[in-house]
């Protein structure tokens, strides 16, 4: 039997799957577990039809799991920090704060602007959303502001810090597979990555004037009630001058989680000596629950620890068992060779690789691989054009890291909607910056705006 997968035929495995996860997360309102696992089964089943050996379907879940080892790690540090950083004071202290800094009728903005700042600091969008982000939450909610315009606020500020910061994974592996240097990377992303910041900033100006007035009162309750229940004090500032540190000393994310940890754990002891290891043990395990009396704060600040990550880290092995089906057995690579071989204008072939980079997303979830994917595929066609590495690399975040936000089941995506407790379609249409980042890459392509091409270009 020929097991060479044909174009058609992995077009047609690949929409059937986007069906199948679309019908089940967007049709039924399931959880991206379950649609991803059943993608995984009709999948199995499909190729033990055509006569795929066992042993290289087992290869490719093998290989996919590998890559997932790592972030999967930092997710549950991740967890562990948010409910340590909850009991230390350090989140209700950032919330305090916020209400004092910050004017109700510019709150959107300000979100935006400070998440930027802090994701561009620290290189981290994950980081930013879970921690300062959760804070910001919870002031928008005490504001009565839309909970799914802040989240989008959060992540668009976040993905842009962590899209501009040298410090960033993502930034770091799109110059990598492109062949690009770093510094002239992010140097050049800005023709994209500006435009889309100044519509953000003022799509969140024009729609965050729309929310009514709220009543000091409220506001006033919930400081009150952070103030009784947790530690607010300029102490909390040592974590975050700690995590600014590392990323100014470059020290990697894992190392800096663990130092946090640390800190914080240290910090929950210095305020109550009577804390037992049994009570920090449940912390980290399950995570802070708040029991102030105020709804609002409760609701808020009941988050955090190991299993909050869980689903998380389940959609992670799954996603990626998933793609390393695909590409071992080369149902990827058999869609997109056929394309990649008849773009020969730089507008089609940019507009291509940031569809292929959301296709990966949508079918995949992982937002490294929507990198690495596009990347291997039309390196050699941006070549054969005259294109300088530099274009691919740019359209490799445009299309690829950014998006995974977007994505219900997507890593990124599941993350922060865990994290901040706000569903990810609810959050899409306010995600602005994700969304006009690959519009204004494709606009370059086409208008040749910001298009880099290599010194001798070829006719």
């Amino acid at each position: 039997m020929n097991k060479q997968i044909s174009f058609k035929e992995a077009v047609t495995i690949l929409i059937l799957m986007l069906v199948v996860l679309g019908w089940g997360v967007i049709g039924f309102g399931l959880s991206p577990q379950i649609p991803v696992l059943t993608v995984i089964a009709l999948l199995i089943f499909w190729l033990q039809i055509r006569g795929f050996e066992w042993e290289e379907v087992m290869k490719g879940i093998s290989q996919g799991i590998s890559t997932a080892i790592v972030p999967i790690f930092i997710f549950l540090l991740i967890g562990t920090l948010i409910a340590v950083w909850i009991q230390a004071g350090i989140i209700p202290s950032l919330m305090v704060l916020g209400f004092h800094m910050i004017s109700s009728h510019f709150f959107v903005p300000s979100v935006f602007l400070v998440c930027s700042l802090v994701g561009l600091a620290i290189g981290s969008g994950f980081t930013t959303v879970s921690t300062v982000g959760i804070a910001l939450f919870g002031m928008g909610s005490t504001l009565g502001i839309n909970p799914a315009l802040t989240a989008g606020a959060i992540i668009s500020g976040a993905v842009f810090g962590d899209k501009m910061s040298p410090l960033s994974d993502s930034t770091n592996l799109a110059s990598a597979v492109a062949e690009a240097d770093l510094f002239d990377h992010i140097k050049n992303m800005m023709w994209s990555t500006i435009p889309a910041f100044i519509g953000s900033l003022l799509f969140f100006f024009f729609l965050g004037q729309s929310n009514k007035a709220t009543s000091l009162a409220g506001i006033a309750a919930v400081e009150s009630s952070l103030r009784q229940h947790f530690s607010v004090s300029f102490w909390a500032a040592l974590p975050i001058i700690l995590m600014f540190v590392c990323a100014w000393k470059k020290v990697p994310a894992i190392q800096t989680l663990f130092a946090n940890i640390f800190l914080s754990v240290a910090m929950i002891f210095v305020q109550n000596p009577g804390f037992k290891m049994q009570k920090l043990a449940a912390l980290i395990e399950s995570g802070y629950v708040s029991n102030s009396g105020n709804k609002t704060v409760d609701a808020l600040l009941t988050r955090g620890g190991i299993s909050s990550m869980m689903g998380t880290v389940s959609l992670i092995i799954m996603t990626l068992a998933l793609g390393g089906i695909l590409m071992h057995l080369g149902i990827i690579d058999s869609a997109m060779k056929p394309l990649v071989e008849r773009l020969k204008k730089p507008g089609w072939l940019i507009l291509t690789t940031i569809m292929a980079g959301i296709g990966i997303n949508l079918f995949v979830g992982e937002q490294y691989l929507s990198v690495i994917l596009p990347a291997n595929a039309f390196k050699p066609a941006y070549k054969r054009i005259g294109l300088d590495p530099l274009a691919l690399s740019r359209v490799l975040e445009d299309g690829g890291s950014v998006i995974n936000y977007l994505i219900p089941w997507g890593v990124a995506g599941s993350f922060v909607a865990s994290a901040l407790g706000v569903p990810v379609l609810d959050f899409l249409p306010f995600t602005m910056f994700s969304l006009l980042s690959p519009v204004f890459s494709i606009l370059s392509g086409f208008t040749g705006i910001g298009l880099k091409w290599k010194k001798e270009k070829v006719a």
